[in-house]
This record gives C-alpha cells, sequence and structure tokens, in this order.
C-alpha cells in the first residue's frame, strides 16, 4: 500500500492503495465517488470514462498512483456549482438514456470532444462515441442530443 494525493473534481484527496489498484475502484470504494460504472473492466465498454487532463480515459485499467499531479474529472464534476453542463442538459432533454448505465462515460466522452472542438463533425462525434457502449440502444438519442445542442453551429458532415 502506498499514499498519494490526486486531484478530483478541481479538490486533492489523499489515497491509501495499492500501486496497481485502478481509478475506477478508488473513485468508487475510497472516495464513494459512484458515477463512473464498471461495465466490462477490459476498457471495451467505456462505463467507467473519466476525464484526466481533458482527455477520455477509462477508469478501470489505469492505475490511480500514475495520475498524481493529472486533473481528473468525473461524471460528478462535469456540473460546477450545482449547475448542469451544456451536455448534461442535451442528454437530459433528449431523455438520451435508457438504463443509463452508459450515460456517465457518453457524456465524459462528449465533453472531451467539446472541450477540443466546439463544433464538431458527424465523423467526429462517432468516432468520440466509438468505444462507448450502449446495450440499451440509446445511441440515436445520445446522438439526437449532441446534434440538437449544436443547433446555434450546424454540423458539417
Amino acid at each position: 500500500m502506498i499514499d498519494f494525493t490526486l486531484r478530483i473534481n478541481r479538490e486533492n484527496y489523499d489515497v491509501t492503495a495499492m500501486t496497481d489498484t485502478p481509478l475506477l475502484f478508488v473513485l468508487r470504494n475510497n472516495l464513494n465517488l459512484k458515477g463512473s460504472k464498471l461495465g466490462c473492466g477490459l476498457e471495451q465498454c467505456g462505463a467507467c470514462a473519466v476525464l484526466v487532463n481533458g482527455e477520455s480515459t477509462f477508469s478501470c485499467a489505469v492505475a490511480a498512483s500514475s495520475l498524481v499531479g493529472k486533473s481528473i474529472i468525473t461524471i460528478e464534476g462535469v456540473s460546477e456549482g450545482g449547475t448542469l453542463s451544456v451536455i448534461q442538459k442535451a442528454f437530459l432533454t433528449e431523455i438520451a438514456a435508457q438504463c443509463g448505465y452508459c450515460t456517465p462515460g457518453m457524456i465524459i466522452a462528449t465533453t472531451a470532444l467539446f472541450n477540443k472542438n466546439p463544433n464538431p463533425k458527424k465523423q467526429d462525434i462517432l468516432e468520440a462515441l466509438q468505444k462507448h457502449l450502449c446495450r440499451c440502444g440509446s445511441h440515436a438519442r445520445i446522438l439526437a442530443a449532441i446534434n440538437n445542442m449544436q443547433l446555434d453551429h450546424p454540423q458539417n458532415d
């Protein structure tokens, strides 16, 4: 076991864990941040996605101890001061979830995309969500939410 500090959702957290403990387990078990989900544990579904220095990262396979000094944002940290982000509002408006298990990862991936490119093309959106699975079939509503969010800035196909 080692002690280290992680910067999560704009706050520092002191953590004690094994050096190879996945970030997802630290988030859920040590810090009670339950928004990121364990889907496959193999970086194949995206339910565990968080932002690490602005990049969508699957937290199920990355060691928490390797993220010292980096900024981590979970789904709980996407909103600020209790105000939902534009992306979260779009998902809510479009009811872009069925069971909701994949939703945190989808929102994280979309947030990472829009942080890099505020007016992504359809292909950019599809690529950003390619590794994110929705077993309920909400992909059409998720894409509609993202498209409706961009009404002020029409996409280039």
